[in-house]
């Protein structure tokens, strides 16, 4: 249930920076797909953790390029 939830308000935060996570955007690029510049990606994995309550290492962080990436990546979190 605790998954369900925190689906629910990745969601939500995905739907503000207008990034839908469905079809093919689900794995669509951040930098080449999308054309999200870097500070834009940090603001939205800054936001995911403060909603979720939860923490993405710094060396992660580097490595994540997609919107699933960075879901799966989050709900490992604990």
């Amino acid at each position: 249930m605790k998954n369900i939830t925190a689906m629910r308000k990745a969601i939500g935060v995905f739907q503000s920076y207008g990034i839908p996570l469905t079809g093919k955007k689900k794995a669509a690029n951040f930098y080449n797909d999308l054309r999200m510049d870097k500070i834009f990606v940090a603001g939205l994995i800054f936001e995911l953790e403060y909603e979720l309550k939860r923490e993405v290492e710094e060396e992660k962080v580097a490595h994540i390029q997609t919107p699933s990436e960075l879901i799966n990546t989050l709900l490992k979190a604990s």
